[in-house]
């Protein structure tokens, strides 16, 4: 199972935005991550980059 930790900005300890994440969706202007427990955090963004290999995403 592949989870990913999002950042806001840049990969940096401080900005964490949310851990073990299973979903993303893009609805209008949102990003809707859903995490290994089905919790559901909506954020006004935009998608910078997504690395699979290492399991993060960073969000502008």
């Amino acid at each position: 199972m592949c989870l990913s930790n999002v950042y806001k900005g840049e990969v940096k300890d401080e900005n964490l935005l949310a851990r073990n994440i299973a979903d993303i969706r893009v609805e209008g202007g949102k990003i809707i991550l859903t995490d290994l427990m089905g919790i559901r955090k909506e954020i006004e963004a935009t998608i910078k980059k997504v690395d699979l290999m290492d399991n993060y995403i960073v969000l502008d």
